[in-house]
């Protein structure tokens, strides 16, 4: 079989750190690259945050590439729910290696142009603002043809917003650089607040997580237990909603999931709604549908993939 080319383009964040710990457990996805952007931390910490977690998962041997250190307009805004470094209480490894002196926007556009040269396809994994995509694609647009497409976690369809009444973080983050995505032709599955808040990660998820995952189990429990919301009257339980991780569970298990395609605008002008994500279900609009839209999450299945994933640190030790 061969593996799935990706690119995963995050802002780390514990639930990126969760999704990259996944993924480098999966021999399906051959990582060409981690691109960090200004999202839940300012870039000089989540470049820093994910060099720390490719040393706590051992792979080392994948590069971090530095991204865009604001949004494409706006003043940057930073996530509430990472702690003071967005990565909770938690102390990772130092790292020892260091970004790439490439840029992330440059690193997308050699990559990608060199792909669609030649006849193949990688796809995006943004776990965060899509601000380096973005500014890729209007700088040379022509390497869409270099994605196979992206798979995103962003926005909120029928779930109200999470930063705001009407808006998910990733996309009130950079409105304007979603604004591109979505209008660049490129085939897209979002997963936005409507799947990630049927799969919620609950305390006794956190002590199943760290009795499989071997060596890294006591760094694994303290980022989940941090990450619990503890806030029942909207999620309906403890827990916190497993956001970004569902980009790398939809890859490897897409039958766990069910999309429907849908026309989305991203409201970039608006200050009472900037960043809402809006489907068009219906047809109203009478513009083609530009991404697929996952409605229904098998929750179980999820937590049960993660198990088996993260699993894999206890068997590496005793390999």
């Amino acid at each position: 079989m061969t593996a799935i080319p990706i690119i995963i383009d995050c802002d780390p964040g514990i639930d990126d750190a969760i999704a990259l710990l996944t993924a480098f457990v999966s021999p399906e996805l051959e990582i060409l690259g981690i691109t960090p952007v200004c999202g839940n931390q300012p870039l000089e910490r989540t470049v820093r945050n994910a060099l720390q977690v490719c040393e706590l998962g051992g792979r080392t041997d994948i590069p971090v590439y530095a991204g865009c250190f604001r949004p494409m307009f706006r003043e940057p805004i930073y996530g509430q729910f990472h702690g003071k470094n967005g990565l909770g209480n938690t102390t990772l490894p130092e790292p020892i290696k260091t970004a790439e002196s490439k840029s992330a926007v440059d690193f997308l556009i050699e990559t990608l142009s060199a792909a669609g040269n030649e006849g193949k396809r990688i796809t995006i994994c943004c776990l965060g603002p899509m601000t380096n995509l973005a500014v890729a694609l209007r700088m040379k647009p022509q390497i869409a043809e270099g994605i196979e497409r992206v798979v995103m976690m962003g926005g909120a369809y029928r779930e109200p917003g999470n930063r705001t009444m009407t808006s998910e973080f990733n996309v009130l983050a950079d409105p304007h650089a979603a604004h591109v995505v979505f209008s660049s032709g490129v085939q897209i599955v979002a997963l936005a607040l409507d799947a990630t808040h049927q799969v919620m990660l609950k305390p006794e998820h956190v002590a199943q997580f760290s009795e499989v995952s071997g060596r890294i189990s006591e760094t694994l429990a303290e980022l989940m237990a941090f990450w619990d919301r503890n806030d029942v009257r909207r999620y309906g339980s403890r827990g916190g909603p497993l956001h970004d991780p569902l980009v790398i569970a939809y890859l490897l298990a897409p039958g766990l999931f069910k999309t429907q395609r849908a026309r989305v605008f991203v409201e970039h002008e608006s200050e009472l709604c900037m960043g809402q994500t809006i489907a068009d279900w219906y047809g109203k609009s009478g513009l083609e549908p530009n991404a697929d839209i996952v409605t229904r999450v098998d929750a179980e299945g999820v937590i049960e993939f993660f198990l088996e994933r993260l699993s894999r640190y206890a068997e590496k030790a005793v390999a």
